[in-house]
């Protein structure tokens, strides 16, 4: 029997694979599809035998926003409290004295991540289904991809700490129109602003997808990609590029001195592709940075 219910998660050629796969709800986000998310990736990010990991969904829908069986009290927590608990199965976690937003939760984790995610859309992402992806690393999506953070139409809150990730990878004028008019819109509008890095058809997407997982699979260092995704996002937030110069600094004294160096200098030399022993996390340096500012919560 499978450990999940909205979601399936297999592990090939280094690759972890996470579907969201919710006949049920159409993909539909609900708390215990959050949960199951949360512990997928927490697991991809575990195991040293993970490099890179997928993200998708099957069938029409990548996932069309939350699950609006709950009618008017969709949104209502503390109309629906005691069956948000029990479906979420977390306890009814809060911060700050108020139930912790479920896609923030995922997309903390997401951020958390040591390792590269690939997000290939393979139909609707809209509302908490664009939101949760925003952390990842490269978004892929099929010409059948549509995206909307259409909080506006639904009179809530943009969540998964959208407020934070989305202008840094769009930009805040192109952020604060999408969430003003919470339009719908198609792939091509997405490329342009950079919320996806290419279109494919829909019968290429799953074949790019995982041809862009194996080429870092097989040519680039788990030390280096790790290193590279704390850094990158760590820095957002820093003061100024001195705070780089002091990690940057560190960084090539204590990489420089690991087995993943080595082999990329010789394999170089020797004209043949690199074989980097290091795994993540076995091997992964603490000292690197996570997102600025406090943390309270996982």
């Amino acid at each position: 029997m499978s450990e999940y219910t909205h979601i399936t998660y297999e592990v090939s050629e280094q690759i972890a694979t996470i579907t969201i796969d919710s006949p049920q709800t159409k993909n539909a986000f609900t708390a215990l599809m959050g949960q199951e998310l949360i512990a997928a990736f927490r697991k991809a990010d575990a195991d040293d035998g993970v490099k890179v990991v997928v993200f998708t969904g099957k069938g029409r829908f990548f996932c069309p926003g939350a699950d609006l069986s709950g009618g008017a009290d969709t949104f209502d927590y503390d109309a629906r409290e005691s069956a948000a608990v029990d479906v979420a199965g977390d306890g009814g976690e809060t911060i700050e004295g108020v139930r912790r937003d479920g896609g923030g939760r995922v997309s903390l984790a997401i951020a958390a991540m040591r390792k590269p995610v690939i997000v290939a859309f393979n139909g609707a992402g809209v509302g908490v289904g664009s939101t949760m992806t925003l952390p990842c690393d490269i978004r892929i999506a099929s010409e059948d991809a549509k995206f909307g953070f259409v909080f506006a139409k639904r009179g809530i809150m943009p969540e998964a700490a959208s407020t934070w990730f989305l202008p840094r990878v769009v930009g805040i004028n192109r952020a604060l129109e999408w969430v003003y008019t919470g339009r719908v819109f198609g792939p091509q509008e997405a490329l342009e602003a950079g919320l996806v890095s290419r279109v494919v058809p829909a019968g290429e997407l799953m074949d790019t997808t995982y041809a862009v997982a194996r080429e870092l699979v097989e040519g680039s260092s788990a030390l280096t990609m790790a290193a590279g995704r704390k850094m990158l996002w760590g820095m957002l937030g820093a003061d100024s590029p001195w705070e780089a110069h002091r990690l940057d600094s560190r960084g090539i004294y204590e990489l420089g001195r690991m087995s993943d160096a080595k082999e990329g200098v010789t394999s170089f030399l020797e004209k043949r592709p690199p074989e980097f022993p290091a795994r993540i996390p076995a091997d992964y340096p603490e000292w690197l940075p996570d997102f600025p500012g406090p943390q309270p919560v996982e």
